[in-house]
């Protein structure tokens, strides 16, 4: 409920003093009857009309109060109907496809990181909602696998068909520049007030003619917020299985060779984070991070229509004082 013309509820500010004051003058022409003996008076229980006599009063001043919320006017909100607005939030996540990929450090000996990485995303992806995002892969070169699209499940459809340097059409390598300055591009018109890159890498920036910081000053200018996260084992080192013509699968180990100081300076500078995984576990820690630090606004639009109960209160306000009257007339009428 709301009022209309709030200010008119101030006067009842003015009734307690107003009850007190009616009760002095009460007090003060109380007449009076003389008696010799008070005795069998006390012994008369009293009536519970005796102990409602105030009722009187109460229902003139309950009648005021009532008249005074009826011109406050108050109203009752009524939504027409529900037109939430959402400020969106426009994403493209940057994905490494480079051979390094196919190290199975993060989930140890079982999925590659890009594995991994494709299905932390797609959880990701999945939480989302009123978000555009869009999907860039990357190795020695950046193409635009998925522009932004509210069609999530066209998304994931798209995330499923990555693989390792997108079965050979991409050039080995890691252009984490090149990466970033595509998805610059792609949100070089978005109007949405957050614009964000997820960055995904295992490695150094090593193809590509775009400087990865060079990258990241454009996306400070464009106030694109720029979350990095690199991936490999904390140990240095990383099992890959790899088919030999002569000796058959075997595992292997390669080395974990990761730019921090570059990814970290690259978020730094446009506002975003720097995160490092070492396993499936806190790579999915750091996607959560990313959901809470990047989540979209709601604004409620909706129509309404407000009802007014100035009629409710000044019909209850009426018949107080009817019973007012009734009561002073009858039960509680005062004799001259």
């Amino acid at each position: 409920m709301r009022f209309a013309d709030p200010f008119f509820l101030l006067l009842l500010l003015l009734l307690p003093p107003l009850a007190s004051w009616k009760e002095w003058l009460r007090r003060r022409r109380r007449g009076a009857l003389r008696f010799s003996d008070l005795a069998r008076f006390r012994r008369i229980r009293p009536s519970v009309s005796l102990h409602l006599r105030h009722s009187v009063t109460a229902l003139r001043f309950l009648g005021l109060a009532l008249l005074i919320i009826a011109a406050a006017r108050p109203q009752t909100s009524e939504s027409i109907f529900e037109n939430d607005y959402t400020e969106g939030v426009d994403i493209l996540i940057a994905l490494d496809c480079s051979g390094s990929m196919q190290a199975m450090d993060l989930d140890f000996k079982k999925r590659s990181r890009l594995d991994v990485g494709k299905d932390l995303t797609a959880d990701f992806i999945k939480k989302r909602t009123n978000d555009r995002i869009g999907l860039v892969v990357f190795a020695g070169d950046a193409y635009t696998q998925c522009p932004m699209t509210l069609d999530y499940g066209v998304l994931l459809e798209v995330l499923k068909g990555v693989t390792l340097t997108m079965g050979g059409t991409i050039e080995d390598g890691t252009a984490i520049g090149l990466a970033a300055a595509r998805c610059l591009k792609r949100l070089e018109n978005s109007q949405t007030k957050s614009k964000v890159v997820v960055l995904l890498t295992d490695g150094m920036n090593n193809a590509g003619e775009i400087d990865p910081l060079q990258a990241a000053n454009i996306a400070k200018i464009q106030k694109i917020k720029l979350y990095t996260i690199g991936t490999g084992s904390r140990s240095g080192s990383a099992p890959v299985y790899v088919e030999h013509p002569l000796f058959g699968g075997r595992w292997e180990n390669i080395a974990v060779d990761l730019d921090e100081e570059t990814l970290s300076k690259m978020a730094e500078m446009t506002g975003g984070k720097y995160f490092r995984a070492g396993d499936q576990q806190e790579l999915k820690k750091i996607f959560d991070e990313i959901d809470r630090l990047e989540r979209t606004e709601f604004e409620d639009l909706g129509e309404h229509r407000y009802r007014e109960l100035f009629a409710l209160f000044a019909g209850l306000a009426m018949l107080s004082f009817l019973l007012e009257l009734a009561l002073g007339q009858t039960l509680y009428r005062v004799l001259p």
